[in-house]
């Protein structure tokens, strides 16, 4: 099925978290279209079961191919995990997840061979950055710590508050010691905190930001297929559309807060319909 340059790029996550790889796509490939999902009804992911999210990430895909999109990005660390692979074999369409190219910039970047990897309960659990890194180089150690209060404390937009500060470093005290020299900030809410992050860690370890290396790897993805477009959206037309499953209103709060673009409308879709 041939599909136009000009058709849009389903982009989805569980919530507000995959407005930052959004936001990487239209800072590194202007010209194209979004169509957005958050499953705000059934946020967080980071907690349910493989076969929940796969069931709600189907959905999310048939819904996207409504537009008639040209590539799905899985803007979902805990989707990427338990479902892409699934999803891979499903659809006809070029599908990226965000931990593949998180994985591969962290190897690339070691210099001691020790990473770290922060992401929610699931992502941590599935394993899956050590099963990526392992796959790279057999000799990295990955060390996984999950940060469960990261995601309500971004989504409250304490994003440089004490409380941040108090719980990061409780949470990143065990990596400090390990001595890792390269971080993951593997769920998609946490580049919000990066400079809380980075500050708490030091200068001597890199963090990696998934989102960036997804818009990249997506480019690239493009460029391959020969469906990246080389042409600017014209005046008038709605370049990047938002829906949701519940809670319109404060999405578009929290994606105005995070996206510079003036997002004029979010509306809500019945997900179980799909």
């Amino acid at each position: 099925m041939k599909r136009e340059n000009g058709a849009p790029i389903g982009v989805f996550d569980s919530g507000v978290g995959g407005l930052t790889v959004a936001r990487e796509i239209m800072r590194q490939i202007p010209n194209e279209k979004i169509i957005y999902f958050g499953d705000t009804a059934r946020v967080p992911y980071g907690s349910k079961s493989k076969e929940t999210v796969t069931r709600f990430s189907r959905q999310i895909v048939r819904f996207l191919q409504s537009f008639q999109v040209k590539t799905i990005v899985v803007a979902c660390n805990t989707a990427s995990a338990y479902a892409l692979d699934e999803l891979e074999k499903e659809t006809d369409i070029p599908i990226i997840g965000v931990v593949k190219p998180g994985a591969k910039t962290a190897v690339q970047v070691t210099r001691n061979g020790k990473i770290g990897v922060i992401a929610t309960e699931a992502t941590i659990g599935s394993r899956i950055y050590s099963k990526y890194i392992q796959e790279l180089n057999e000799n990295v150690t990955i060390y996984g710590k999950a940060c469960p209060l990261f995601v309500p404390l971004v989504e409250e937009g304490l994003w440089q508050d004490p409380v941040t500060d108090e719980i990061a470093k409780r949470y990143l005290t065990e990596l400090i010691d390990i001595d890792i020299d390269t971080l993951i900030l593997g769920c998609t809410h946490y580049p919000l905190i990066r400079s809380t992050l980075g500050r708490i860690m030091g200068e001597k370890v890199t963090l990696v930001n998934p989102a960036y290396e997804t818009a990249r790897e997506l480019r690239e993805l493009l460029g391959k297929k020969g469906i990246l477009n080389e042409e600017p959206p014209e005046l008038g037309d709605n370049q990047y559309q938002f829906y949701v499953s519940d809670g319109a209103e404060k999405f578009k709060q929290f994606a105005n807060s995070i996206i510079k673009y003036g997002i004029l409308s979010t509306k809500t879709v019945n997900i179980e319909q799909y």
